[in-house]
């Protein structure tokens, strides 16, 4: 058995290290994200707060009162950007849906303002509670958000369906996200806490462990996750693929798939070809009531 020491948490979680052509699938991203930006009707930079990152970009639905689907970007919350990120609105669209992609701010912020894991999901919260109270201008039906998010987005999104809604807002509805999709998503964050290349930014401590681990609660009833992973992935992100269904249950989770041939960075591309498994996992998805 492997010694679960600092080398071995880097080696399990450092996913640029362990995929070497990783900065080609940025370029790729980057480049297919400025493409949907030109082709495909957009607003872009739309305040849902005044805080650090505090915007999201809306990709209309082409027809009224469509699905809305938000897409929470990874780079172990420290890194990235809805910009780079674009390119998921295009196969979303296609479905018929209402595409909104949102920002959040990095850890670990400034010494003014520092940002905590805990901090981004709140910040992912607002986001949402903005779309539910603003998204039928754009086409959207606010009564119908999934979401949808890689890697770090991932693990957001798996937490906004244990949300205290009424907490933000009394006018929102306590069963505002039903439904989430989590690619490559993490679950567990102490053993993120004992990586050492991601704790100088991340700064995690035990109590924000327990608070933003997904997989320590329970279920949050009536509610769906899928979870998939690329079958390329190290053997934690598998276990963390996993781990959730576990905790949660086959109700809660009744998708938890690793899709071969994919690592952590093709595997969100995979979301853009109309006969890949993950495409038809998100149309699934939207198609639930």
């Amino acid at each position: 058995m492997a010694l679960k020491d600092a080398a071995w948490h880097d080696r399990m979680y450092n996913n640029r290290a362990l995929v070497p052509d990783f900065a080609d699938h940025f370029a790729h991203w980057r480049t297919a994200s400025e493409q949907a930006r030109q082709q495909r009707r957009c607003l872009l930079g739309v305040p849902y707060g005044d805080g650090p990152n505090e915007t999201l970009d809306i990709f209309p639905a082409s027809r009224p009162d469509a699905p809305v689907v938000v897409f929470i970007h990874g780079g172990y919350w420290r890194s990235l950007d809805k910009a780079d990120h674009s390119f998921v609105a295009e196969p979303l669209l296609d479905m018929g849906a209402c595409v909104v992609v949102v920002n959040y701010a990095l850890c670990p912020g400034t010494d003014a303002v520092p940002v905590t894991i805990p901090d981004i999901a709140l910040q992912c919260a607002r986001s949402i509670a903005w779309v539910w109270r603003h998204i039928a201008a754009h086409g959207g039906n606010r009564n119908d958000i999934s979401v949808i998010g890689h890697s770090a987005g991932g693990h957001l999104a798996s937490m906004m369906l244990a949300c205290r809604w009424q907490e933000l807002g009394s006018d929102l509805p306590k069963d505002l996200v039903r439904k989430a999709m989590s690619i490559s998503g993490l679950f567990d964050l102490e053993p993120v806490r004992k990586t050492p290349f991601v704790q100088g930014d991340l700064r995690l401590t035990p109590g924000q462990v327990k608070l933003a681990s997904p997989a320590l609660w329970r279920a949050p009833k009536g509610r769906v996750l899928y979870t998939v992973v690329g079958g390329d992935e190290s053997p934690e992100f598998l276990r963390h693929n996993t781990l959730i269904r576990k905790a949660w249950g086959a109700k809660a989770v009744p998708v938890c798939e690793a899709l071969p041939g994919l690592n952590h960075f093709s595997v969100v591309s995979a979301l853009t070809d109309p006969a890949h498994r993950l495409n038809q996992l998100a149309k699934a998805l939207m198609a639930l009531a």
